[in-house]
């Protein structure tokens, strides 16, 4: 890979990740992900904005990215960090071996966690927020943007340019050829917009009030911004406005309204539970609403929380199992509860043997994410054709209350 041009003198130095490991070890990359990182070239200094971990080569593909420019780790300058997550600064402590002198711009609460992360406390500077650093031709202005997603998150300016370095805020799952939004064809984009969907609500959702406050405090402040450089995914230029615009919209889902579909999910141990799922479908369909549908464990929580996320209604369908909730399904429920995937309006269905239980746990759920239930069809063994009646009806109810808003 060569170094992409952003600007005069400003440059992305990118890897590539592949599909083996999970991101924070949990969700799955099936199409891998960037690890991307900014170079600036000052008449003073030499600026790198975020670091990589050793992942996939992706150290050594940053070096050698760094080498194309006539760089090596030991001629920058100032290397700002502008979140602690280990992606983005899991080389830091090799990186100040190579290069003592280095100074590292930060948020003051990253600093205590550059010493207990790496064991660096050497010429580390805490910034103030809309801070400015002159490298000589160029500004860095400093924002401090807390819980997007760490406490200490921050993203930095150059305003000459007015190019943002926003770390993990805009960014998206995926590999991707072009360095450019708009250099990708249509099928990549949709492909990056599903992947951006999942990234935030995997990621960032439980922070969302943080995300708009966030955002909206940096675009007022600087009104000059004409490209986005997160350090996942690509670079937005032209089209920067778009990809406010989405986060933007993705964290709105949090407090509402939100798109007016529903996400089924559902687990079956014996086929009993399963055996409601078509006439759930087809009530749900019969009101027009979209609707995903999951199969758990089957399907990774990650997936899941994609399309529930942007969901107005939630359809769960899990057996009891030894007095409990299906295991697999307990599992899913605590992703959306921990993802802040509240104020939905959702429904229940689920077989049991020869007890029941599942129900009892379920609305512990329902109170903690503050969940708006039209009912639940709970029956011993299989549905009969009155429950199944049950089931249509009442799906229809919610799929209708989805449909008016």
């Amino acid at each position: 890979m060569k170094p992409d041009v952003l600007a005069k003198d400003v440059y992305r130095v990118s890897a590539k990740v592949g599909s083996r490991d999970l991101f924070e070890g949990i969700w799955p990359i099936p199409d891998g992900v960037m690890l991307n990182s900014y170079v600036l070239k000052g008449s003073e200094k030499t600026v790198l904005v975020d670091l990589v971990k050793d992942w996939d080569g992706a150290c050594d593909a940053i070096e050698a990215q760094m080498k194309e420019l006539s760089l090596t780790v030991a001629d920058i300058d100032v290397l700002v960090i502008n979140h602690m997550e280990p992606d983005h600064t899991g080389s830091l402590a090799s990186f100040v071996r190579k290069n003592p002198k280095v100074e590292i711009f930060c948020s003051d609460k990253s600093v205590p966690l550059i010493k207990a992360f790496y064991g660096v406390t050497e010429n580390v500077h805490a910034v103030k927020d809309g801070e400015t650093l002159d490298i000589g031709g160029k500004t860095l202005k400093f924002f401090l943007t807390p819980n997007i997603h760490w406490p200490e998150t921050m993203m930095t300016l150059d305003e000459e340019d007015g190019i943002l370095f926003s770390c993990d805020a805009f960014g998206a799952y995926g590999q991707y050829d072009h360095c450019f939004h708009d250099q990708l064809g249509e099928d990549e984009q949709a492909q990056l917009n599903h992947e951006m969907e999942r990234y935030y609500a995997n990621i960032i959702s439980s922070f969302s009030p943080f995300v708009i406050r966030g955002i909206t405090k940096v675009v007022q402040a600087a009104p000059g911004i004409r490209v986005v450089g997160p350090s996942h995914g690509v670079v937005w230029r032209d089209d920067h406005c778009q990809v406010i615009d989405t986060y933007l919209r993705l964290a709105k889902y949090a407090a509402g309204p939100r798109e007016k579909e529903i996400t089924l999910v559902w687990a079956s141990m014996y086929g009993n539970t399963q055996a409601l799922v078509d006439t759930i479908v087809k009530a749900v369909e019969s009101e027009g609403v979209k609707l995903n549908i999951f199969q758990v464990p089957q399907t990774h929580a990650s997936f899941v929380l994609e399309k529930a996320w942007r969901s107005e209604g939630l359809i769960f369908g899990m057996p009891t199992y030894e007095y409990k909730m299906f295991p697999p399904m307990y599992a899913i429920l605590d992703v959306l509860d921990r993802s802040h995937v509240t104020g939905r309006k959702i429904m229940r269905f689920g077989s049991f043997g020869w007890s029941g239980g599942a129900q009892k746990q379920f609305d512990e759920f329902v109170t903690s994410m503050k969940l708006e239930c039209c009912g639940t069809v709970e029956y011993q063994g299989y549905p009969t054709e009155a429950d199944k009646k049950k089931a249509y009806d009442m799906a229809k109810q919610l799929a209708h209350m989805i449909a008016i808003g």
